[in-house]
């Protein structure tokens, strides 16, 4: 899997309360997706298109296991999320819903708004087409590249129930 697009970048510990606001009732993930790190960058869930890339730092989901968080970024059109580091029930929640996650070390001191960005999920490629700078990002379990393919957990359990 191979993304390309235009980079949003975040910093480091961002909550999942910021990324959907906890203080807010909205029923729907399209309504959320209105509103994802608008605190943090209100012109983000606005004018993000589809195919973007949301880059951000260190503890990037922290704090509750909502899973509600990925499918809000999902919902805007990210097509991949890289943060040098998210909590553990964020990065489990991005896979199950489809949301496609790497980890990449440094990747926010090389990379400012609006540069383009490739990433290659299978080899951990991660280039700043706008600036040259190439970072490796952690490898994906193959595992978890079959189920991002398929489009999340529950299609994946539908697949493995017809076999």
């Amino acid at each position: 899997m191979v993304f390309s697009g235009r980079s949003w970048v975040f910093g480091d510990n961002i909550p999942t309360d910021q990324i959907v606001r906890a203080d807010r009732v909205l029923l729907t993930v399209e309504e959320m997706a209105r509103h994802v790190l608008e605190n943090l960058k209100p012109e983000f869930a606005a004018n993000a298109q589809p195919g973007d890339i949301l880059v951000a730092g260190r503890h990037f989901g922290q704090s509750s296991g909502r899973a509600v968080a990925p499918k809000a970024i999902k919902a805007t059109g990210v097509s991949v999320v890289i943060v040098e580091y998210a909590s553990r029930l964020f990065f489990r929640n991005s896979f199950e819903i489809g949301l496609p996650l790497m980890e990449c070390p440094g990747i926010t001191g090389g990379v400012s708004d609006g540069d383009i960005i490739e990433a290659d999920m299978e080899t951990g490629a991660v280039v700043n087409q706008t600036t040259g700078a190439v970072f490796q990002a952690r490898s994906v379990d193959p595992f978890l590249v079959r189920m991002l393919n398929i489009g999340g957990l529950i299609p994946m359990a539908s697949e493995i129930e017809k076999m």
